[in-house]
């Protein structure tokens, strides 16, 4: 009988110190095996670090991060079991949006309400991200894009907007079978 092994988790901090996101990525990174989507600095003045690893191993560089941050700290989020499409979308890995699909975009205030949204999305529905925003040059806002067929397009927004505080979320829309011109561009 097979043995079913622990999925990724996601690791967040969000600082307020540019110089003291260098100093938790490194202690991340020393405390247990994970790796770094994300470690810049993004707008307005913020610095992120965004990281993954099997959920043991990720927790414990959590746990040292958090340490780490002391009172820079802004934000945080782990996410244990994320959905693996939320991991390929961090390493730049997104689905094209087919000609019989509905997209749904979802935005939110902040880069921690939008992983864990992406992740409620792929979880409630079969759908597939197509793109995935974070922060950098939205004033440290995150939105991303997702799609499939028109009712798990729904489900999946729905999943989304269930996901967050309502303060969080900014939008979600529904476009059924965009032009074929956007569907490159935009979404």
């Amino acid at each position: 009988m097979p043995i079913d092994l622990p999925g990724p988790a996601l690791g967040l901090f969000e600082l307020e110190s540019l110089a003291r996101g260098p100093v938790v990525a490194d202690a991340i990174l020393k405390q247990a095996r994970v790796r770094i989507a994300i470690a810049e600095a993004v707008s307005p003045g913020k610095y992120l670090l965004v990281f993954s690893g099997e959920v043991g191993e990720a927790e414990e560089s959590f746990k040292a991060g958090l340490e780490a941050a002391g009172p820079r700290l802004l934000d945080k989020l782990f996410l244990p079991h994320i959905a693996e499409g939320v991991v390929s979308a961090l390493d730049g890995v997104f689905a094209k949006v087919g000609a019989d699909d509905s997209v749904g975009l979802v935005e939110l205030h902040t880069v921690s309400a939008t992983l864990l949204a992406a992740d409620a999305a792929l979880k409630k529905a079969r759908v597939q991200l197509t793109a995935l925003h974070l922060a950098k040059g939205i004033g440290g806002k995150g939105w991303f894009s997702l799609a499939g067929v028109q009712h798990d397009v729904e489900a999946a927004l729905d999943g989304a907007a269930a996901a967050v505080e309502p303060t969080r979320l900014v939008a979600t829309e529904l476009i059924q079978r965009p032009h074929a011109e956007l569907r490159g561009r935009v979404v």
